[in-house]
């Protein structure tokens, strides 16, 4: 049996409809989030390091969405003999490293020998590595990506497709106070910002996060690795 709406009722429901179309429901992109994806051209990378035939930032943006929908807990924690969290936990970083190793990249390894080819490089580490937790840092990670990845721009305008072309999924963002880093996603919001896939805690997220950052001024470096 259909519904039976009449005059002034009806057109508020087709108003109601209508605008539910536009804004989306249910978790999905709206049609605005759809349109700015389908605009913004991917650059697409020969990377593939593991040999998948999936080029590493679409492996790093899985092993990403793998993090949040196992929902580690965020817990800033050292561990000694080996430095590795329990898969149950996590920070931020720690959603990073695992999402490169999905792309077959040993993060900890290669940060590792890059300390110790290059102490004073690494003012966080203080001029005495500690493989326990110097792969965990935010600022180590930030100058490794600095020193081995592409830096890209720190200019974030929305609505301009050709500023944010350059802001693509698998790109590495740093923040400060507190510092934390994030992963770009695919999805976009109404204005074509990238959405983050990072933990920011209480567990890891995908969310419309880097315009409210980056209007708070923590924005401090975005970064793609490999080179091309």
């Amino acid at each position: 049996m259909g519904w039976k709406i009449g005059g002034g009722r009806r057109r508020r429901w087709i108003v109601i409809l209508a605008l539910t179309a536009a804004i989306g429901c249910g978790g999905g992109p709206s049609v605005r989030e759809k349109w700015w994806e389908d605009r913004i051209p991917r650059v697409v990378s020969r990377a593939d390091f593991n040999q998948n035939l999936i080029s590493d930032p679409d492996d790093l943006l899985a092993g990403a969405r793998a993090e949040v929908r196992r929902r580690p807990r965020y817990r800033s924690v050292y561990y000694p003999g080996g430095g590795y969290p329990p898969a149950t936990e996590g920070v931020c970083t720690d959603l990073n490293w695992r999402a490169w190793r999905a792309a077959g990249y040993d993060l900890k390894t290669m940060m590792d020998l890059d300390i110790q080819g290059s102490v004073a490089s690494y003012p966080r580490v203080g001029g005495r590595p500690d493989p326990d937790i110097d792969f965990r840092r935010v600022p180590n990670q930030k100058v490794f990506f600095e020193r081995h990845g592409l830096i890209l721009t720190t200019t974030l305008r929305p609505d301009d497709p050709g500023n944010l072309v350059q802001w693509q999924p698998g790109d590495v963002v740093t923040f400060k106070d507190p510092d934390h880093v994030a992963i770009l996603s695919t999805r976009r919001n109404a204005h074509g910002v990238p959405y983050l896939v990072h933990n920011p805690g209480p567990r890891p997220v995908e969310a419309d996060d880097l315009w409210p950052l980056y209007q708070r001024g923590r924005l401090t470096g975005h970064y793609r690795y490999p080179k091309p």
